[in-house]
């Protein structure tokens, strides 16, 4: 069995790993929340007017702030599978030259990709008034 094999071999039983554990997974019953005229389990209403004029005291403003943590911890998880699967790919060089460079070519990238989203994260923050978080 060679290394490419090994390696589909290990990301499938992840991929399976994480199915399993996402299907079986007990489902969390969040409480109705009626503060917004509406019944929501998503949204917190108790800062929310929606004859405001600021538009952070908007549902819309709440939900960008949801999905803007998504992405964040998306970026962290992509950046973490990033260092381990150049992490298998360098233990498992075996003094092969192009897959040492392969790897460190990985680590190089995971490395920019999070300091450009440090900088878009401080970028925002610097251009939002009151910051996005």
């Amino acid at each position: 069995m060679n290394i490419k094999q090994t390696i589909r071999n290990f990301v499938a039983a992840l991929l399976l790993m994480a199915g399993v554990t996402t299907i079986l997974a007990p489902v969390s019953v969040l409480a109705q929340d009626t503060s917004c005229g509406t019944e929501t389990a998503i949204i917190k209403c108790n800062n929310v007017d929606p004859n405001s004029k600021d538009i952070e005291r908007t549902a819309i403003w709440d939900i960008l702030i949801q999905v803007i943590n998504i992405l964040a911890a998306g970026v962290g998880v992509l950046a973490l599978a990033g260092i381990v699967y150049g992490s298998v790919l360098y233990t498992s060089s075996g003094g092969n030259q192009e897959q040492v460079k392969k790897s460190i070519a990985i680590f190089t990238n995971v490395g920019i990709g999070i300091v450009a989203f440090a900088g878009m994260w401080v970028l925002l923050n610097f251009l939002i008034p009151g910051g996005v978080f």
